[in-house]
């Protein structure tokens, strides 16, 4: 289940804010200075009025409180996105800041092309940030997988797995027993190890996709007619984009689970 979007804080953004402030500390120096402090009761009831009709007034949040929800969750993204920018090794990293360079280059272009409207524009460029999340998101995803598989000794695990089922073959008893369970164990090791690399395939993939994506905006979007055709090529790549799901390895400082006794 999606989680719920959240929701801006009409009454905090209505509280506050400079304007808000710079009225309550003028009214309250104004009646410390006059000792007339009927000024602070009359400051304090238009607060109050403020307070009670400012978070529900429609033109407030169109024109004020939405913008600056819009602009902290956009600088909070932002921020959660170079912190995982972080932790990419450098080519990763540098492939993900000529993403974002190829994203600043369409943004630029689109807004040079004098057929796109400032509404349609905003709207279709916006819906990029998707295409560069998700772009980041696999960036992650495809260097955890390869430090996963480089942990992996696969030739132990082949070597052990022909050593067990030549037990198999010559043992009896507990020892057989036990060889048995091994046997299942490794060829599931095996397994995912072989699954692993398959998605990181996949992944590798899918980046290539958003980055050959990116390209084409770029080349077409000069002769675009219409941000509908932006999205097109947006969709195109989505579908595509998001990263797997299945099969992700443990974290780093996991152990494997040990072979049942």
């Amino acid at each position: 289940m999606n989680a719920e979007k959240p929701r801006p804080p009409y009454a905090k953004y209505a509280f506050s804010n400079p304007y808000n402030y710079a009225l309550l500390s003028g009214v309250g120096a104004a009646a410390a200075m006059t000792g007339n402090w009927w000024l602070a009761i009359a400051g304090a009831g238009l607060e109050a009025i403020w307070m009670l009709f400012a978070p529900d007034s429609r033109l407030l949040r169109k024109a004020w409180f939405d913008k600056r929800f819009e602009e902290e969750q956009a600088q909070a993204r932002k921020l959660e996105m170079d912190e995982k920018a972080k932790s990419l090794p450098k080519p990763e990293w540098v492939r993900w800041c000529a993403i974002v360079q190829k994203q600043e280059q369409i943004n630029q272009l689109a807004r040079q092309n004098p057929t796109f409207t400032v509404e349609l524009l905003s709207g279709e460029l916006k819906k990029l940030d998707d295409l560069v999340g998700a772009f980041l998101d696999l960036s992650v995803t495809c260097s955890r997988y390869e430090d996963y598989l480089g942990s992996i000794a696969v030739d132990e695990i082949e070597r052990d797995l022909r050593r067990y089922q030549n037990l198999l073959e010559h043992e009896t008893g507990e020892k057989r027993t036990l060889a048995q369970k091994n046997v299942v164990v490794l060829t599931k090791r095996k397994g995912k190890y072989v699954e692993i690399h398959a998605n990181l395939s996949s992944a590798r993939g899918q980046l290539e996709l958003i980055e050959n994506t990116f390209r084409l905006l770029a080349d077409q979007i000069v002769t675009m007619r219409s941000p509908q055709e932006l999205s097109g090529q947006r969709r195109f790549a989505r579908r595509r984009g998001k990263p797997s799901t299945c099969c992700n390895p443990p974290s780093r400082g996991r152990s494997p689970a040990p072979a049942p006794g």
